[in-house]
């Protein structure tokens, strides 16, 4: 046998041996499964987010790290694993169906919004409501009701009420970093919990994976999410503190200052303004072409009522066999994928149709706009996919199995939902990332959560809150840290959209952010999960801001009745 030969014989044996197990390693249980190794992969992950402050390279490596215990580590395990985490794991969250419908339906909703943006359709809504905005009271409560306006995305949302409303607000002597408070906390807390957003698929699809690996929970995703609503404390408790604000005119700590600095000497001094940042410029309307409300209005109306249509038509089919079905039958038992997918198809084919049957933009200048919407949701997919792929690898290992069997009879259930708020809300601010954040922590808590309840024989309907709040906590935790992190994106992008000093928004919107999100844990997480209604909670809660902002907050400007 010649030298050629026997290269050729070494380099088939090593390859069988490196790739031999690929494409069974995810069909066998690996021995270690339910063991303490089965924790790493998520202690990695969330490690490697909190030291480097990245959540991509965090996901790879605790996918990675999980590969290679189910290869039963070894060299040749840390080489097919690495091999598996991309041709195995990510390549098995791309095929799922599901999966495919969410990717699709968030691509197409940031396409939407691209269109909506240049089309004018945005700016006629901002338009009717800056006409309100004839005092500081009046600016900052126009510019917080636009911000529920625009509940869509939570960029578009943060880039055209900073850059749009910053010329009135300095009209009226209210701070750059009043301004771009009201604009941070009208954007990720609305997107948050509003009903079709380009949030929706991404948490639909969080929600969804992690229920596959929820033995005896029997819901549809969609549904979860909606009753997690009502738990969501600290999005709606920021959003109502920020009409607090906004209508009394009092603040407190640094932001106090800054309002009476601006109240003396008008808006922040020049140079903080950038204008020309390529997000701005790419939801620009086209120049030239009538700015009108409802090119923004009937996609967005298509997009709502293509949802509850699609979420009805689907429901009302697989339950056709019942009798006389509850409105919750149907919408239980609905298809909320293809609703979505519908929806979004829809409502990006009305604002294209909108946009061409008016002339302001041609199909070529369509195209791009749609381009430019659905590149603005690429990262947010590659996280979501990594996600999925890390809570394929988790359920291999058993990770919430292992969980359960030390923590089961010994974590009181009413702490998991203030436990995983927490947790959420470190991981987003170290991060930057609330998103980064929710793909770290849903295939851990929420699996983590069903087997606590089910170990301590708490799953029937009226247990069911502690889920609710637990999800909630995901998202929630995840916000309230992306709200106090200097480093994350909505916040350096409300900065810039409101010519604020990065530092200055960061500094004067802390204690807001700390005062809500501590009172959302009390008053929200801990009483809802020990057995409070949802709505005393929330009562409560929303009932000590306001006396907080009453007697210990101070008047920045006089407000003006009418």
């Amino acid at each position: 046998m010649n030298n050629n030969s026997k290269i050729s014989n070494l380099v088939y044996v090593v390859s069988l041996l490196f790739f031999s197990t690929i494409a069974t390693a995810a069909d066998t249980e690996p021995q270690i499964a339910g063991s303490w190794i089965a924790v790493l992969p998520p202690v990695l992950t969330i490690g490697v987010a909190l030291a480097f402050k990245r959540v991509v390279p965090a996901l790879f490596l605790g996918i990675w790290m999980g590969a290679w215990a189910i290869n039963d580590f070894g060299l040749v395990g840390l080489w097919t694993g690495l091999l598996d985490t991309f041709q195995v794991y990510v390549a098995n969250a791309l095929s799922n169906p599901d999966h495919a419908a969410i990717v699709l339906f968030s691509m197409m909703i940031g396409g939407m919004v691209g269109i909506i943006s240049r089309n004018g359709g945005m700016q006629g809504i901002v338009n009717h409501i800056i006409k309100w905005a004839d005092s500081a009271r009046h600016a900052c409560l126009a510019t917080a009701s636009l911000g529920l306006a625009i509940f869509f995305d939570d960029y578009a949302n943060t880039l055209v009420v900073g850059n749009t409303m910053r010329p009135v607000t300095d009209s009226m002597r209210v701070s750059r970093a009043k301004l771009a408070y009201i604009v941070d906390s009208t954007a990720a807390p609305v997107a948050c919990i509003a009903i079709v957003t380009t949030w929706i698929g991404y948490q639909i699809g969080l929600i969804g994976d992690s229920i596959s690996k929820m033995p005896g929970l029997d819901t549809e995703a969609y549904l979860l999410f909606l009753n997690t609503i009502p738990y969501s404390f600290y999005p709606i408790m920021a959003i109502a503190f920020v009409f607090m604000v906004s209508a009394s005119g009092r603040d407190f700590g640094p932001m106090l200052e800054a309002e009476r600095r601006a109240q003396k000497h008008g808006s922040e001094p020049p140079g903080t303004v950038t204008d020309n940042n390529q997000e701005a410029n790419d939801l620009k309307p086209v120049d030239g072409k009538p700015q009108r409300a409802f090119n923004a209005y009937v996609p967005i109306l298509v997009m709502v009522l293509g949802v509850l249509i699609g979420l009805y038509a689907t429901g009302k089919q697989a339950v056709a066999d019942i009798a006389e079905p509850t409105l919750q039958d149907i919408i239980g038992n609905a298809d909320s994928y293809a609703a979505l997918m519908w929806a979004s198809l829809a409502s990006m084919m009305a604002a294209a149709l909108l946009s061409m049957g008016q002339k302001i933009m041609d199909l070529e200048e369509v195209v791009n706009a749609w381009f430019h919407g659905a590149r603005s949701m690429l990262m947010a997919m590659i996280i979501l996919i990594l996600a999925w792929s890390l809570g394929e690898v988790t359920d291999i290992l058993k990770t919430a199995d292992f969980l359960v069997s030390i923590l089961g009879d010994s974590l009181p259930v009413f702490i998991l939902p203030a436990m995983v708020f927490v947790l959420a809300a470190a991981t987003a601010f170290a991060t930057g990332s609330s998103w980064g954040a929710m793909g770290i922590l849903f295939p851990l808590a929420m699996p983590l959560t069903w087997a606590v309840m089910t170990a301590q024989g708490q799953t029937g309907p009226e247990h069911m809150h502690i889920l609710y709040s637990a999800v909630s906590a995901i998202l929630a935790g995840a916000v309230w840290g992306d709200h106090c992190s200097p480093i994350s994106d909505t916040t350096i992008l409300s900065s810039l959209a409101s010519g604020c000093d990065h530092m200055e928004h960061v500094r004067t919107q802390l204690p807001y952010a700390i005062v809500v999100g501590s009172i959302a844990i009390l008053t929200g997480s801990i009483m809802t999960a020990l057995g409070s209604p949802w709505w005393i909670g929330m009562s409560l809660g929303l009932a000590i801001l306001w006396l907080i902002l009453r007697f210990y907050g101070k008047l920045s400007y006089e407000p003006q009745t009418g």
